[in-house]
């Protein structure tokens, strides 16, 4: 019987450490499967929802940030830089923020003043035309391409270098296919009241077509191939801290803590938040590109010639006649306009994507 009874005690035994062993085994491989891909409100949604809600989120945020979007256009060009812009009393970067901060306010002050409320969303008509499809080509390219490259070159899995493949495509895409209405758009509002040259939007692209061309639309578009680099940087950081804020709720699930409205609520403000975050440091790296692009657009004559014949030759002029400072005209108004817009964007996006999924 003692016999017997060892055995039994023998074979419990190794059940239990085999049960233990699968137990553990089948947590380390869930733990290294959220780790790799974490779960995230975007997978398996159809594409023409991403083109849907994209579209929507760009009209909201152009909507709510036109203002500010004036402002900076005005200062990026040479035409109202002179009359806006005043030297800087100190060397202090903090106070020169302020200063700048005070200007932008102040000139949409002036703006209502003079123009009128309507002066404030000047080119807001070519700017949603251009929006609302800019931004539902640029998520729609973006979530194929993503899907594409993931499934057929990395089995399946996202990575940071999918990420960075796919936000260069939908850059470009969405580059080429809407640099018009930027230019008309642009054009519109460095339109003066005193002396307009164009009546409307379609005044604008007839009058252009006559005197410069098919190619007179896509004035700037190498300057916005650059500027693909901008949304590029901003979907890599977004994706990155998107997955990290993923990676914390799957790990309080895991933990056993019951997921509640406020937990979603919170979770949905930090990647709105991250879209902004992402939005801030691309701007600050890239935004040269956003002055040159604007010059070039803007197309003035010198001596009856085109002042500015490319972007190499363009920055190269400006930094010449104004001064490196110069290729940041415009840098608050234009921070004050996309990080608001990115969060009003991103986060309009992932609503409608909730209603519509």
């Amino acid at each position: 019987m003692g016999n017997r009874e060892q055995e039994f005690e023998k074979l419990s035994q190794e059940a239990r450490e085999s049960a233990s062993y699968l137990a553990s085994d089948e947590k380390s491989s869930t733990l290294k499967t959220s780790r790799r891909s974490p779960e995230t409100h975007t997978k398996d949604v159809k594409p023409w929802v991403h083109f849907v809600a994209g579209g929507i989120g760009g009209m909201a945020g152009a909507i709510c940030t036109s203002p500010f979007d004036v402002v900076k256009t005005r200062l990026q060009s040479d035409v109202y830089r002179s009359s806006y812009l005043h030297t800087m009393k100190s060397q202090n970067i903090i106070l020169q923020a302020g200063q700048h901060f005070k200007e932008t306010f102040g000139i949409i002050n002036n703006v209502y003043k003079s123009e009128g409320f309507r002066a404030l969303f000047k080119g807001l008509g070519p700017n949603l035309v251009g929006v609302i499809p800019a931004r539902s080509i640029n998520f729609f390219t973006y979530g194929v391409g993503k899907d594409f490259i993931s499934k057929n070159f990395n089995n399946g899995e996202e990575a940071a270098w999918v990420h960075l493949i796919a936000a260069v495509n939908a850059g470009l895409v969405t580059s080429t296919a809407t640099n018009p209405i930027w230019l008309v758009k642009t054009r519109l509002q460095l339109d003066k009241a005193s002396s307009k040259q164009y009546k409307n939007s379609w005044d604008c692209i007839k009058t252009v077509l006559k005197h410069e061309g098919i190619a007179g639309l896509y004035k700037g578009l190498m300057a916005s191939y650059l500027g693909s680099v901008e949304s590029t940087l901003q979907w890599v950081l977004y994706e990155q801290m998107k997955t990290i804020i993923s990676q914390k709720a799957l790990q309080r699930e895991q933990e056993g803590r019951e997921r509640t409205k406020l937990d979603s609520f919170l979770e949905w403000s930090a990647r709105s938040g991250s879209a902004g975050f992402a939005k801030f440091i691309a701007s600050m790296i890239t935004y040269p590109h956003e002055v040159i692009r604007t010059r070039l657009r803007q197309a003035p004559l010198e001596h009856g010639r085109p002042k500015y014949t490319g972007v190499i030759q363009c920055f190269k002029l400006v930094v010449k006649e104004e001064g490196l400072a110069s290729m940041y005209g415009g840098l608050t108004p234009h921070l004050l306009r996309t990080v608001p817009n990115s969060i009003i964007m991103f986060g309009t996006w992932e609503l409608v994507i909730k209603l519509l999924s």
